[in-house]
């Protein structure tokens, strides 16, 4: 007697075995040395913020869809993923931008009394003259007694 009984999974392109798992994890190896990289010294002198950051947002969506395609099995999934992937995808992305103008515009509205507690300003570095007269505010300021 001869096995002919088919799975539901033989229609399908089968896995490629153990070695596109090796290809695609010496690929996030790859990326993320890249990402590495950027944090020396020479990548900031030689690279502009923009550009850097346009390179990040791009190695991290390579590095999530290889993740996706080949570790979650979704490059084998039929195409019903779409059905579900797409609609999320744009929603999250209405929310985000829905959300932005009230977090930009947030202490618009803001009472007095909130007003003075809300976070304060990013603090700026110091220039030289300023740090000089806080070091001579300090010395003339008496510290607690015990």
């Amino acid at each position: 007697m001869s096995d002919t009984h088919s799975t539901p999974h033989d229609d399908h392109q089968p896995h490629s075995g153990v070695g596109i798992y090796i290809f695609v994890f010496v690929g996030l190896c790859v990326l993320t040395t890249m990402s590495f990289l950027t944090y020396f010294d020479f990548w900031r002198e030689h690279v502009s913020v923009p550009v850097s950051r346009v390179f990040m947002i791009a190695v991290s969506c390579t590095k999530s869809m290889l993740v996706i395609m080949f570790f979650m099995h979704l490059k084998w999934e039929a195409n019903w993923k779409w059905v579900l992937t797409v609609p999320a995808s744009v929603m999250s992305a209405v929310l985000i931008l829905a959300l932005v103008p009230d977090i930009g515009l947030r202490m618009r509205h803001y009472s007095y009394e909130r007003l003075v507690y809300a976070a304060a300003e990013p603090a700026t570095p110091p220039t030289e003259k300023s740090a000089t007269q806080d070091q001579h505010s300090a010395a003339d300021t008496p510290g607690p007694e015990h």
